[in-house]
């Protein structure tokens, strides 16, 4: 059982705070590393800080774990929460997330979902986007100057 599944255990629905490290991943065409999660939204890959995990080793863990991808020099980009990154989800569990974000262009491997908590992945441009992206990501893509068309 992960922290979260023991942590929801103790709280049951109460809500909580999670960090989520994440990563713009670029190749070298400029394109950047997009996911469709099981919600059928596409965002950036990353997941849940274990106890005792760094936010780095974190992104690693994940982005191997989902995409088969390992990723190297990550540069811190930003750290982002409040009201825009609560998450309620369907069955009652709330989430209000901290968000750390790296941005890297050093990796090896291609893309392949593990098709449990990602469904696709790939590397897209800013005239090819798939949709729907989570609006969030959106937003902090644009403000990395990532210009997505029709915006």
């Amino acid at each position: 059982m992960g922290y979260i599944e023991t942590l929801r255990k103790a709280v049951g629905d109460a809500p909580l705070i999670l960090v989520r490290p994440s990563v713009l991943l670029f190749n070298d065409k400029g394109e950047v590393l997009l996911v469709k999660h099981s919600d059928g939204q596409w965002g950036i890959p990353g997941g849940l800080m274990e106890l005792g995990e760094s936010a780095e080793a974190c992104v690693i863990r994940e982005l191997a774990e989902e995409t088969g991808i390992t990723v190297r020099n990550l540069k811190l980009y930003g750290v982002y929460s409040g009201e825009e990154l609560h998450v309620k989800l369907r069955n009652g569990h709330e989430y209000y997330n901290v968000v750390i974000c790296y941005v890297s262009t050093a990796f090896t491997g291609e893309p392949v979902a593990d098709g449990r908590e990602v469904l696709e992945a790939g590397f897209f441009g800013p005239e090819h986007l798939p949709d729907p992206i989570n609006p969030y990501i959106k937003s902090k893509m644009k403000e990395f100057n990532f210009k997505i068309a029709g915006d």
